[in-house]
């Protein structure tokens, strides 16, 4: 293999910036100790039960702000002065948390928003809103700190809202910084994200891209199908697409390149596959954990809503590459340069005990917090268990998984937080109303263009900040004018959900494609056009599951089965419409044909269904009784 173990292992990053490393080994080891404390924190709680909901997120809030502060320097190697900054701001947060904790009585005891502020509880809210915004700034860029403080503008000077009402919002009630977003990243996110490091530490990375490799390797266009296979297994650990293509693209983009895909295809198919492990269950993305907060359903209910939706969008990307490797003539790896099957199952097909364990939890109903624990605690005994996987476990594994685990939760916790301002600025102004009013009014009362509308925000929110932040401020200001024009409501939680996901792979801020172009050296915008189209099921499937339910496994049995095979169908005649293949190369008729058949047999109902199907039986006679007469006709062009 050309990556080693570690290099292939999944881990979970849910932003793009790299913490700096401290300088001396006395603040190396307070870091370590303290990332280590905040997990066994977390998983302590996880198996005891949690404090009060203030306590338990400010909790969360204060260790994350303390490694923050530590891991992300305002001048990273600066001289003391700046390291007295960060050294200020670091007591400001330990300040504004200890004033809710010392005086939680008088918090939870006081009559909101008519009792009077006290000096210390508007000091503590100012620094509280100022640190959450530079802390997120360091962890994730301008982009959502500006947004928030956007909202944080329209709240003070262009509403009837006092200031003290908004600070009382802001810091003193569980609907702004401490709210149930926040609560999301201590009680979910965390979990989750140490099952990643944990599985990390396990080398179960190597096992799924072996896995991927001995199933499809050896086939047209092999490489490709394996980072379809692998990002997908991937994905159930970690939660940013980014992160994805990092760990993949090495060992997979290289190997398409070798088998003769185009540079800017092969970067486009592992953008594309690494992008969709936040819609894949079992473990989708963190934002699909708000949306289980929001709609107050067991986690596993929005797991089942994403199952048809996930597999059509693994199944486009699947065989888009697989037609281009036909159109081109490209073949797979040869078998003897591939894992076999049966001996990958056998020396590390154990490692996927703690995944099936999750999955089995979940679907029994137990919490998914305590699933991911139980996962995270399965996964170093489980290597243990066979000598193939043993190798290079220790107790000091433990300790960098647990290290690991915490770091990489920074991003998400300070992206709740923040998002938790503009929640607050939102709820306590009634701008969410008056978004729904303005969507409404635009639309002209028509669901489609709402969607439109929608769709086009939530890409250009996510080119800017993580998926998380990008649904919450679609669920607050653009769900409830989709919900009002008759959208179900899981379908218009759904929607905005995945719009918020795909600017991974939009031009011209396409984060996953500028990653998986840098590894193959290929031209962005091609990378970035590329990956549109073989992802495009994830732009039409949304659409469609708004108008049937039944795609997001809503109704009757029956219904369901009718509708996930006429649309996987189409999905597949969407991926031959657009590279121009099925049985053979497709004419411009046949392609244009393709594409009305794929948008007519996604759409569920028993008229489009007739009339998809008699347009692939079009192209099914033309494909087969041509392809059938080619042979006779060069041999008579022969004579």
């Amino acid at each position: 293999m050309a990556a080693t173990e570690k290099e292939t292992a999944p881990r979970i990053i849910f932003d793009e910036k790299v913490a700096a490393t401290p300088q001396s080994a006395a603040l190396r080891t307070a870091v370590a100790v303290i990332a280590v404390v905040m997990s066994l924190y977390h998983m302590y709680i996880v198996a005891f039960g949690p404090p009060e909901a203030m306590i338990f997120r400010g909790t969360h809030l204060l260790f994350a702000l303390t490694l923050v502060f530590l891991l992300y320097p305002l001048k990273p190697g600066g001289s003391w002065k700046w390291r007295l900054s960060d050294a200020l701001l670091l007591l400001g947060s330990w300040a504004f948390i200890a004033h809710i904790f010392l005086n939680y009585q008088y918090i939870t005891n006081r009559i909101i928003y008519i009792d009077e502020l006290t000096l210390a509880d508007r000091v503590n809210t100012v620094i509280a809103v100022l640190i959450i915004l530079e802390a997120t700034r360091r962890v994730l860029g301008w982009a959502l700190p500006l947004t928030a403080l956007l909202f944080l503008v329209y709240a003070a000077f262009f509403t009837n809202v006092q200031p003290t009402v908004l600070m009382e919002q802001l810091y003193l009630s569980t609907e702004g910084i401490f709210g149930s977003t926040l609560g999301v990243s201590a009680s979910y996110v965390m979990l989750f994200v140490l099952f990643g490091a944990f599985m990390e530490k396990s080398g179960t990375g190597q096992l799924f891209m072996d896995f991927a490799l001995s199933i499809t390797g050896h086939t047209a266009g092999g490489p490709g199908k394996v980072a379809v296979v692998s990002s997908s297994l991937f994905g159930t650990v970690s939660g940013s697409a980014v992160a994805n293509v990092m760990v993949d693209g090495p060992m997979t983009i290289p190997l398409m390149k070798r088998t003769g895909f185009r540079p800017p295809f092969a970067a486009a198919v592992e953008a594309t596959a690494s992008t969709g492990g936040q819609i894949m269950p079992p473990v989708m993305g963190a934002a699909a954990f708000v949306m289980a907060e929001f709609l107050a359903v067991p986690y596993v209910q929005v797991a089942m809503w994403a199952v048809i939706p996930a597999v059509m969008y693994y199944m486009s990307v699947f065989f888009a590459v697989h037609f281009e490797a036909k159109r081109y003539g490209l073949h797979g790896v040869p078998r003897n340069e591939l894992p076999a099957f049966v001996q990958v199952m056998l020396s590390r097909g154990h490692l996927f005990i703690p995944i099936v364990t999750i999955f089995i939890g979940l679907t029994m109903g137990y919490s998914a917090p305590l699933c991911a624990l139980v996962g995270a605690l399965m996964c170093l005994p489980m290597a243990l268990l066979r000598k193939s996987t043993r190798g290079g476990i220790t107790w000091r594994s433990v300790l960098e998984a647990l290290e690991e685990g915490a770091k990489n939760t920074l991003a998400v916790a300070m992206a709740c937080a923040c998002a938790g301002i503009v929640i607050g600025c939102v709820t306590i102004t009634g701008l969410g109303i008056v978004f729904t009013q303005i969507v409404v009014g635009l639309a002209q009362n028509l669901l489609p263009l709402a969607l439109l509308l929608t769709a086009v925000a939530g890409i250009i929110l996510g080119m800017g900040m993580p998926t998380t932040p990008a649904y919450i401020v679609m669920v607050s200001l653009l769900v409830p004018a989709l919900i009002k024009l008759g959208a179900p409501v899981p379908a218009a939680h759904m929607f905005a959900f995945y719009f918020a996901i795909l600017s991974a792979i939009t031009p011209p801020v396409a984060l996953a494609v500028f990653a998986a172009a840098s590894l193959a050296k290929a031209d962005l915008w091609q990378s970035g056009w590329a990956a549109v189209r073989i992802g495009a099921a994830g732009f039409i499937v949304p659409f469609m599951f708004v108008f049937e339910p039944s795609l997001l496994m809503i109704g009757d049995w029956i219904t369901i089965l009718h509708s996930f095979t006429t649309a996987s169908i189409g999905v597949i005649c969407l991926a031959g419409g657009l590279f121009g293949y099925l049985f053979r190369w497709a004419l411009g008729w046949e392609r244009a044909l393709l594409l009305v058949a794929a948008f007519m047999l996604i759409k569920p109902g028993l008229v489009t269904d007739l009339i998809g199907f008699g347009a692939l039986a079009v192209v099914l006679f033309s494909q087969l009784v041509l392809r059938r007469n080619e042979p006779r006709r060069a041999a008579q062009a022969a004579r």
